[in-house]
């Protein structure tokens, strides 16, 4: 739209990259996934290293999952997360406030699914 002299911006994934972050990993959705992890947070570093942690164990377990982030905060917020990052398993939230390891990610996957 060019209302005064204003183009329409691209929307981009919410943090400082300028929509070029995690373009081949994140928001991909595969038709066969068994699960879906949501990685809820600003895309900040602690964000990235979390979505690099689900994406390690989910391979070493050999599960096909969908990633997706979540960057409005009134979207977190309904999830009932107050600290960054949060990890949500097929909507239910599973961890807030720390970065999993890919072992804690294992476990939470063994004990979930």
């Amino acid at each position: 739209m060019a209302l005064f002299g204003k183009k329409e911006e691209e929307k981009t994934c919410g943090c400082q990259c300028q929509g070029n972050c995690h373009k081949d990993k994140a928001d991909q959705h595969l038709d066969d996934a068994e699960h879906t992890f949501k990685i809820l947070g600003s895309g900040c570093k602690k964000c990235n290293t979390l979505e690099e942690n689900v994406i390690r164990a989910c391979e070493s377990m050999g599960k096909r999952v969908n990633i997706e982030h979540v960057t409005d905060f009134s979207q977190i917020a309904a999830y009932g997360v107050m600290s960054t990052p949060g990890l949500v398993l097929d909507e239910d939230v599973v961890s807030t406030g720390k970065v999993l390891s890919e072992e804690d990610i294992k476990a939470i996957i063994i004990e979930n699914c």
